[in-house]
């Protein structure tokens, strides 16, 4: 890959988490001075930055808690930040969900809960229910990101097997007015589904959880399935009088990133989709088909071109390997799509791919050949989730660190 290529990707990648920067996103949406107390809650990889700038733009008294994964968080005035576990839940989150219910305890009705969503939030907020335990919470959650099912069905069964998520954090702010103000990483930016929703319930039922168990064939631990099999701790309707009068607002998205990307790009670029589901490596095959086309009969667009997409993929594991959903999207890419003329990156807007140090990765049409070169089977390391490997050997990880937002997966592939 060309500097120039790798330079243009880059900077693509910084306009789409730009759009989503905290003090940009936010200034439009703050609420009205409330006539009682100000209480800042939230959660989310982004979460300290959201409280950070949230602080900058707001004149007045306020106080509160927000929570995030271990090395995101910043500093702060008057929001207290703690750090959890991420993508597996810990026991400092377990303290969290329990900090943030204290600092909605005893609000009257002139008093305002803001709550700073965004992706993340569903593992750094563990609230087992009823006689569960965070093991059995952390063996939900394991299970779940091992299924390969999509973050919607995922986040229906979280909130199921929870005591914030699905709307019961804002109903324990009750008689207090709730503002939710969401960064969506979420595929249709339903903000239901970001973070299982802690602040806003959602009208997925019990048995449709079930359902999602069934279908998707998860394998959950044994107490988690007794207690989906049950009636008790079901998740709160959207209906209920609680929620009068609550406001939930959409701040930032994949869409809005992704159409910054377009907008920044030195050559002319389309945009797929901000709402791609799917297993990683089944869209990197996809996107290669489109790729291929694109190079071979210049359609169904004109080179040269950036083709840009977002959603959230998922990964089922096979192997032990290490690697993110971006990573092994790239490397089934560049497998399907070798000896095609192209340029791409693949990366997480929070600046994680999954449990590693890098966002995601470079590649081209000559990434595989010089990964043989290198004495290694790129359909081998692809087999045993292993792309954070073949893309180390390369040199071509692309580690740009915590971007303090979170709008979710990040796709360009330029075609000259």
């Amino acid at each position: 890959m060309t500097p120039e290529d790798r330079q243009l990707l880059t900077a693509l990648f910084d306009a789409a988490v730009q759009a989503a920067d905290p003090h940009q996103a936010l200034r439009a949406h703050l609420p009205a001075r409330p006539k009682g107390r100000l209480v800042v809650v939230g959660a989310g990889k982004g979460a300290a930055q959201l409280a950070a700038a949230f602080e900058d733009l707001w004149d007045g008294a306020l106080q509160g808690v927000v929570v995030t994964r271990y090395g995101y968080g910043c500093p702060t005035r008057q929001i207290k930040v703690l750090e959890a576990a991420h993508p597996v839940p810990d026991h400092a989150g377990l303290a969290a969900s329990a900090a943030l219910f204290d600092a909605v305890r005893g609000l009257s009705a002139d008093d305002l809960v803001v709550a700073l969503i965004c992706g993340g939030g569903s593992a750094l907020l563990p609230c087992p229910p009823g006689d569960l335990t965070l093991e059995d919470e952390a063996g939900l959650n394991r299970a779940l990101l091992a299924s390969g099912a999509p973050i919607s069905v995922m986040n229906a069964i979280r909130k199921q097997v929870s005591g914030i998520k699905g709307g019961r954090l804002a109903a324990a702010c009750s008689p207090a007015q709730v503002v939710s103000l969401v960064v969506s990483d979420v595929p249709g930016d339903d903000p239901a589904q970001v973070a299982s929703g802690p602040t806003v319930p959602d009208r997925v039922t019990r048995e449709a959880a079930r359902e999602m168990v069934a279908v998707w064939q998860i394998e959950l631990p044994a107490k988690v399935l007794a207690w989906l099999a049950g009636e008790d701790g079901r998740a709160p309707d959207p209906d209920d009088p609680v929620f009068a009068g609550h406001e939930v607002r959409v701040i930032a998205s994949a869409r809005i990133s992704l159409e910054a990307a377009a907008a920044a790009s030195a050559v002319p670029a389309v945009i797929l989709s901000d709402a791609i589901e799917g297993e990683a490596r089944d869209v990197g095959r996809v996107h290669a088909a489109v790729a291929r086309e694109v190079f071979n009969r210049n359609r169904p667009f004109q080179r040269p071109v950036v083709i840009l997409s977002g959603g959230e993929t998922t990964v089922t594991l096979r192997g032990k390997g290490r690697g993110g959903r971006n990573s092994e999207f790239l490397l089934a890419l560049a497998l399907a799509a070798e000896g095609v003329d192209f340029a791409a990156l693949a990366a997480d807007t929070d600046g994680i791919d999954g449990s590693e140090d890098n966002a995601g990765a470079f590649a081209d049409g000559a990434s595989m050949a010089w990964l043989r070169d290198l004495g290694l089977d790129p359909a081998a390391l692809l087999a045993g989730n292993d792309a954070y490997s073949a893309f180390e050997a390369l040199g071509d990880l692309f580690a740009p660190g915590p971007t303090g937002t979170n709008v979710n997966d990040f796709r360009a592939i330029l075609i000259r």
